[in-house]
């Protein structure tokens, strides 16, 4: 019923994963090289690539972008806009938007006021703004752009009925389960490859008297990304694209099942920190750092998360690859899971300056900027591994690009963002009641089924 991004095969995600395994390195600081190039632009190269990328004078030019990035993140993305305004004498004002993202857009362009460009983070996103006649196509520069740096898959998962509408600028791994090394240590606990494992590693390290998990609950969208990798390696991507098309229900066996599984650590006593109601009022950013914090006795020995949980570790001391490792999403069927996200730059005020910024994020010289600062992945081939921080890192990004087409996109991002993508309802609503209750599984499917029936019209 859903029609929204192309559904990318799977053949390539067993040598992603593997490829993923390598990041768990024991000593992966910040020693690697600075991204590399000599070629001098007018801008200066923050990224460290010089330029790749011939940019239009826009003197007098005034932008604003809209995403809902905060935090570091935000400061970051920052530093790149900075730069395109360098290179082309234009203003570039960031908007600061809340989820979900459609509706903020919705109540700006009702008042007159569209955002210029906005990052929209799911590809279902893109479809509604394409059909409510917001979304603008991107130009010939652009489109060149993205030819020339990125895969068929990430072009596709920026297309509507065939025409390219997004540049996704950011990517993400979602498939990570990052750990203390001082209480794995102290635990005697080791990285898991398997869920049988994981659950041994969790009770290794609650023995230790460390409670083995931290869940950011307070954000639905952490519970749909646990979901989603659990479903993936447990039901098989066929199947998950279904669910993802809604042409199985939320009832079907296989949802029970990966529910069920996901009870054996959100259900077990002592296992999350702060139990299932310290959980629901912990959002993501905290459930990180309270991983990497406390010393010998943080809240937590393990948290799940994407690549751009190095963007919070960085507000710890904590080092990424020697206090903060990372390993693959472990197994739960027969083979691990790969499931990927990410933020697509969509024109809404269509103009020279408007088709330069997406050229501009289209490019590697973009993407390289927000490389250096950590807790970014994209999917621009073109981007020099180097301009990566740290070791972990670059074996992620080089383990992406690797993968070409072959990954699958988070499942609750294609859904109609009524049902995936909105605070308080739909998917997420439901798993923070089932992370509430983790015994009532029929519950929880019913919910699920009823809010996307719904939300699909089927």
């Amino acid at each position: 019923m859903r029609r929204t991004s192309r559904i990318i095969r799977i053949r390539g995600a067993a040598a992603l994963a593997a490829g993923v395994l390598a990041v768990s390195l024991t000593a992966c600081g910040g020693g690697d090289d600075d991204s590399g190039g000599g070629d001098e632009d007018k801008g200066g190269g923050t990224g460290g690539t010089g330029s790749t990328v011939t940019l239009p004078e826009l003197d007098g030019a005034s932008l604003e972008v809209a995403a809902v990035w905060t935090g570091a993140e935000q400061k970051n993305f920052k530093q790149v806009l900075a730069e395109f305004e360098k290179r082309t004498g234009a203003k570039v004002t960031f908007v600061p938007a809340q989820d979900p993202i459609i509706n903020f857009l919705g109540s700006k362009i009702a008042g007159g006021a569209p955002p210029d460009v906005a990052l929209l983070p799911q590809p279902g996103a893109i479809r509604q703004a394409v059909d409510k006649g917001w979304a603008k196509p991107l130009g010939a520069e652009a489109a060149k752009e993205l030819g020339e740096n990125y895969s068929q898959g990430w072009q596709d998962i920026g297309k509507v009925d065939g025409k390219q509408y997004g540049v996704y600028y950011k990517a993400a791994n979602k498939s990570l389960i990052w750990y203390n090394a001082q209480v794995f240590e102290n635990a005697g606990a080791a990285e898991p490859k398997t869920w049988d494992e994981l659950l041994t590693a969790a009770q290794t390290v609650y023995d230790s008297g460390v409670t083995p998990f931290s869940v950011g609950g307070a954000d639905g969208w952490t519970l749909t990304d646990w979901f989603e990798n659990v479903y993936l390696s447990q039901a098989g991507p066929e199947k998950y694209d279904q669910l993802a098309r809604h042409e199985i229900k939320w009832t079907d066996p296989s949802v029970k099942e990966a529910l069920t599984t996901l009870a054996e650590i959100w259900g077990k006593k002592d296992y999350v920190a702060g139990g299932p109601s310290g959980a629901l009022q912990t959002e993501f950013p905290a459930s990180v750092t309270q991983t990497f914090t406390g010393g010998d006795q943080p809240k937590a020995g393990m948290v799940y998360e994407g690549d751009f949980v190095q963007v919070n570790i960085g507000e710890t001391k904590a080092e990424v690859g020697t206090d903060a490792k990372v390993f693959p999403f472990p197994a739960v069927g027969d083979t691990a899971p790969v499931v990927s996200g990410g933020d697509a730059a969509v024109i809404l005020e269509d103009s020279k300056a408007a088709q330069a910024l997406a050229t501009f994020l289209a490019s590697p010289d973009a993407a390289a900027i927000q490389a250096k600062l950590g807790g970014f992945l994209s999917p621009n081939k073109g981007i020099d591994p180097s301009a990566y921080p740290n070791a972990v890192q670059k074996k992620i990004a080089e383990a992406l690009i690797a993968s070409g087409d072959d990954f699958r996109f988070d499942m609750s991002d294609q859904a109609p963002q009524a049902f995936g993508g909105t605070p308080g309802k739909g998917e997420w609503k439901a798993l923070q009641d089932f992370l509430k209750n983790p015994k009532d599984v029929a519950g929880a499917q019913a919910k699920l089924e009823a809010d996307a029936a719904a939300a699909y019209g089927n």
